[in-house]
């Protein structure tokens, strides 16, 4: 069956509230593990990962960092209009360059009470230890899932840092609960590098110096990749059919060095951590597939967009080693010491891993694309992990506990 003909009625499965972890333990590394392999589940916790990796294998991580995304602004009248930070205008080629912009920058949004929005443009203001620190936001223009606004400020900081000073952490809807002081830290990786998600690879979140320390006395290495996670993450599938549901693109960011520790690693043990490094690892993949086939010159942008089929309609024959070099060579010809891109892959039923031969991940929500890539790895003992996890007190979700998945 092709993955468009998925119904995500078969993905689903009876989540109680009670299962889904509200807050995260006190240490991030004593959190749960559930190891799946060849049919069967054995348990531990993320301190004991070490354990379960063979020597000299690599673990691949996503170093996005979570950016305060909701901002508040109070009207004169008292009420709350509440923008939510989705993604840059089209005007930026990426993420890092639209967080870099000084005293104006455009940028996808979700508006909280927005028929309530009649002025021209809201005003906050935000008391910084030097300066107060005046931000505008007009709406530019309306579109339909979203609004293009318009955000000017009056210092010479960064929309990063401007959001650091103003903003609220996103905490997924279904933790139901208002972000606290805590969660700036806790719903983020310790190796958190760059700026521009509005949801955390919630993989990494198990994971510690200690632990690291020990992966590091075993040999097994370490890299990063960055992809930016959106909102669409949480996007519900509606539709009766996948192929009805369009996937929601994400920026990746990924440098030579790590495409080169993937080909080096292609004959061993490559496992991602997180969803995310594994969509990113496939789409590298894919986006080389595309380089090798290409014989005549193309622009720089097209072959590198991954788009929602393209991991079905490409030849599948063609190795990890040859379609990294055929990316690598393409890079070196064309004087790039990274690849900046969007991909909308779907992981689903049918799909055959590439680079990764394990994930490790956290327990996903019903009827969605995260839990289709889980059943992508293990096929229908997916119900056999989750009914498990859910019979033995599993915390799930964001702040839950996590699974090991060899495929």
């Amino acid at each position: 069956m092709h993955p468009k003909d998925l119904s995500i009625n078969d993905y689903t499965y009876h989540l109680p509230e009670e299962k889904i972890a509200r807050y995260p333990l006190a240490e991030r590394d004593a959190s749960k593990l559930l190891i799946y392999k060849n049919g069967k589940i054995t348990e531990d916790t993320y301190s004991h990962l070490d354990n379960h990796l063979p020597e000299n294998s690599l673990l691949v991580f996503n170093n996005t960092k979570v950016v305060e995304a909701r901002l508040l602004f109070s009207k004169s009248t008292g009420g709350i209009i509440e923008i939510f930070c989705l993604e840059p205008d089209e005007r930026y080629i990426d993420i890092t360059s639209a967080m870099l912009q000084k005293g104006k920058v455009y940028w996808k949004c979700l508006v909280g009470g927005a028929k309530k929005w009649k002025e021209d443009f809201l005003l906050k203001k935000i008391d910084d230890k030097q300066q107060t620190i005046e931000l505008s936001a007009r709406i530019e223009e309306k579109r339909n899932d979203y609004f293009l606004i318009e955000f000017t400020w009056n210092t010479e900081i960064s929309f990063a840092e401007l959001l650091h000073h103003a903003g609220v952490i996103p905490l997924p809807p279904y933790l139901n609960r208002d972000a606290d002081e805590k969660d700036k830290f806790t719903y983020q990786t310790i190796y958190a590098k760059h700026d521009g998600s509005v949801a955390a690879p919630t993989a990494g979140l198990h994971f510690t110096e200690n632990l690291f320390v020990k992966l590091d006395n075993k040999k097994i290495q370490r890299t990063y990749v960055t992809l930016h996670v959106g909102a669409g993450t949480f996007k519900p599938v509606k539709a009766a059919t996948m192929a009805e549901h369009e996937m929601h693109a994400e920026f990746i960011d990924v440098d030579v060095s790590t495409i080169q520790q993937l080909i080096d690693y292609a004959d061993k043990t490559i496992v991602a951590v997180g969803t995310t490094s594994l969509r990113t690892m496939e789409s590298l993949y894919w986006m080389g597939v595309k380089k090798s086939i290409y014989d005549s010159p193309q622009s720089i942008e097209e072959p590198l967009t991954i788009h929602q089929w393209d991991a079905y309609e490409l030849p599948q024959d063609i190795s990890v080693v040859d379609a990294l070099n055929s990316l690598l060579k393409w890079m070196k010809e064309n004087d790039l010491n990274k690849i900046i891109a969007k991909t909308q892959i779907i992981i689903a039923p049918g799909y055959q891993l590439k680079v990764a031969k394990g994930l490790v991940t956290n327990f996903h929500q019903p009827q969605s694309t995260l839990l289709l890539l889980v059943a992508a790895i293990i096929g229908d003992d997916w119900k056999k992990v989750y009914n498990h996890a859910l019979e033995n007190d599993y915390r799930f979700l964001s702040y839950g506990d996590g699974c090991l998945l060899w495929k």
